[in-house]
């Protein structure tokens, strides 16, 4: 009688097994055509998703492969990377927006976040994040967002503000070159 009742179960666990190895089961995606090669819509789809993943992967700073389940409990990261910021764009973002009153200030990342001020001679009050990303003295370092009470401020405004905040850094990177 056990020997009966174990031969069952272990005949079972082996279809079991077989069956679970050969996936098809509910909620498995029909990669495969009903000729077992992938049709060119499956494959396009499949390629796009898996970009999709890699780049929400790249974008979360999750690039490198994880090798073992125990790697999901350390972290990685190194505590003591900072992003550098170009010390002109910032200087001079401070300088050219003085008559903002500044809200937060984090040099660590590069962000300035002010509150709202009327620049002297004008009568419309504005906001202003800026967002200094690169060491590099030149534009794609500098990012100004302009806000109005009344809403959204025309880019040829904002256009402004960063051209004043780069030619103000460039000013300030001379005059510290002639010291």
């Amino acid at each position: 009688m056990f020997l009966h009742r174990f031969t069952r179960i272990a005949v079972m666990t082996g279809v079991l097994g077989a069956l679970s190895a050969c996936g098809g089961g509910i909620g498995s995606s029909n990669l495969f055509s009903r000729t077992g090669v992938p049709t060119d819509e499956q494959l396009a789809s499949k390629e796009r998703a898996d970009a999709q993943r890699a780049a929400l992967a790249r974008a979360n700073g999750e690039d490198k492969r994880r090798s073992t389940i125990w790697d999901l409990f350390t972290n990685t990261s190194d505590p003591n990377t900072t992003v550098e910021v170009n010390k002109y764009l910032w200087q001079a973002s401070l300088e050219v927006l003085n008559f903002l009153p500044i809200e937060s200030v984090d040099p660590f990342t590069g962000v300035i976040v002010t509150g709202y001020g009327t620049p002297p001679g004008g009568g419309r009050a504005y906001r202003a994040t800026i967002y200094v990303q690169d060491p590099a003295l030149d534009a794609r370092s500098l990012r100004v967002a302009l806000q109005s009470r009344g809403g959204a401020v025309p880019a040829e405004t904002a256009k402004a503000i960063e051209d004043a905040i780069l030619t103000r850094a460039r000013q300030l990177r001379i005059r510290d070159s002639k010291l």
